[in-house]
């Protein structure tokens, strides 16, 4: 309640050095793009690897990013509201085919070989897209995107999609407030001392602070795609281009 209070007055409250029980990397959100997911991989051979979601929508090779990370057990990959969107699309295109499609489900579609269909699509339009994209992925890919978690924690380090609320315990926050963010999420600093490294909002530049570690610098859009290297006591960025 007290860090809140200083929050509140515009004080920045102490906050511990990140302890993580052993290193690890974390990377952006890479929304297709395939290539950058390429070149971050091998700058993390020494690390394990958490991504914080949003892989598909946007960028060109979404099919190929599901695929490289499915292929990857050893990587751990949490879900992000693109992969909430693109699901939802799964069980019920009739009702959300036009949202995602037009937050970056179109260029998915695409790069599984989908065409002929628009946000504007009718009802009998939007399930054969969604019969078409079920064919081309398979089963196995799609459970595999339905079993994604929505947060991982190592010591004192969370690792989200969005956001998390300062207010609730980081192992009971909704599914919503780490998929789509949280108002009091970058005013108000946490009280239990967790770091929460996440993406979702783009950041020019990756940036550890007050808690909170953003490592979204839009890479469908810029070309960069960042990575945190988590260590006992400190955070190490890369941006690879």
């Amino acid at each position: 309640m007290f860090r809140q209070w200083l929050a509140r007055l515009g004080k920045t409250p102490y906050f511990p050095p990140v302890t993580p029980e052993y290193p690890f990397s974390a990377i952006g959100d890479i929304h297709g793009r395939a290539d950058l997911l390429e070149r971050a991989l091998r700058l993390s051979d020494n690390y394990p690897v958490v991504c914080v979601g949003d892989y598909v929508d946007r960028g060109d090779n979404s099919a190929d990013v599901l695929r490289m990370l499915y292929s990857r057990p050893d990587i751990v990959c949490i879900s992000g509201n693109h992969e909430e969107m693109m699901l939802d699309f799964i069980e019920a295109p009739d009702k959300n085919g036009s949202r995602w499609l037009r937050f970056g489900g179109l260029q998915t579609l695409a790069s599984f070989g989908v065409a002929g269909v628009t946000e504007i699509s009718g009802d009998n339009a939007m399930t054969s897209a969604r019969d078409q994209l079920v064919e081309a992925m398979g089963q196995p890919l799609i459970r595999w995107m339905q079993a994604l978690p929505t947060l991982w924690q190592s010591g004192n380090v969370a690792v989200v999609h969005a956001g998390a609320d300062p207010a609730i315990a980081i192992d009971e926050q909704t599914v919503r407030s780490l998929h789509w963010g949280q108002s009091d999420f970058a005013k108000i600093s946490r009280t239990d001392g967790v770091w929460v490294i996440h993406g979702h909002t783009i950041v020019d530049t990756p940036l550890a602070q007050h808690g909170r570690i953003s490592i979204d610098t839009g890479a469908y859009a810029t070309g960069r795609l960042s990575l945190a290297h988590v260590e006992l006591s400190a955070v190490h960025f890369e941006i690879v281009t």
